[in-house]
This record gives structure tokens, C-alpha cells and sequence, in this order.
């Protein structure tokens, strides 16, 4: 069983940093690409940030480009987020999913993605 697990959320003041981590598991460890997503209460889930396992391209979304930053570690099977200058309007339960299609970062649509975990709680509050 395919299994992501995300740590590292928590309650920042406005400016602040934190760093999300998700860890991948299970069999076969098949996976071509992993993205963050958040979702707000009352709004719908939307793409953040994807990375490519295979040769590192990510996507950012205009909301965070500049102040967020993916990262993999493809020997623990780990991608990071760093999360830098956070606003209350990041505030978000983030989560990461895995993708076992290949294609540009851009072109990923958040229906590519088929493996979630559980979601971690990101508070941006002062």
C-alpha cells in the first residue's frame, strides 16, 4: 500500500517561515511527480506546488512564487515545502498527493494526482 504522510504544519505569525514534509511509503514506490495542495475552510482545494521525481522541474502557483520553495530528497523518498513571508491568506489544511503520469509540472491538474495524505494544518495568524 502507497502511503504519503505530511509533517511540519503549525500556527505562525504573519512573515513568519515553516517547512512541510512529506514522506512516502509502501511498495513499489512508484510515483512520477508529488504536489502540495491546501484547502481552506469554504474553499475548494487548489494546487500550490509540484515536483518532478525525475529530473527536479517544479510548478508554482502566482500566489506563492518568490516565497515558497519544493524540494525532494529522492533517496528518502521525501519532498519538502519552504514556506517563507507567509500571509493569513495561506492559512490552509496542506496537503501532498503523488502522481503516476509523466508530464510537464504545469500541465499537472489536481485529477492527476491519486495518492493523498492526510493533510497537515498550516495557521497563519498573529
Amino acid at each position: 500500500q502507497f502511503e504519503l504522510v505530511e509533517s511540519g504544519g503549525g500556527l505562525v505569525q504573519p512573515g513568519g517561515s515553516l517547512s512541510l514534509s512529506c514522506a512516502a511509503s509502501g511498495f513499489t514506490l512508484h510515483y512520477d511527480a508529488i504536489g502540495w495542495f491546501r484547502q481552506a475552510p469554504g474553499k475548494e482545494r487548489e494546487g500550490v506546488s509540484y515536483i518532478s521525481r525525475h529530473d527536479g522541474s517544479t510548478y508554482y502557483a502566482d500566489s506563492v512564487k518568490g516565497r515558497f520553495t519544493i524540494s525532494r530528497d529522492n533517496a528518502k523518498n521525501t519532498v519538502y515545502l519552504r514556506m517563507n513571508n507567509l500571509k493569513p491568506e495561506d492559512t490552509a489544511v496542506h496537503y501532498c498527493a503523488a502522481a503516476n503520469v509523466v508530464m510537464p509540472t504545469h500541465y499537472y491538474r489536481r485529477e492527476d494526482f491519486t495518492y493523498w495524505g492526510q493533510g497537515t494544518q498550516v495557521t497563519v495568524s498573529s
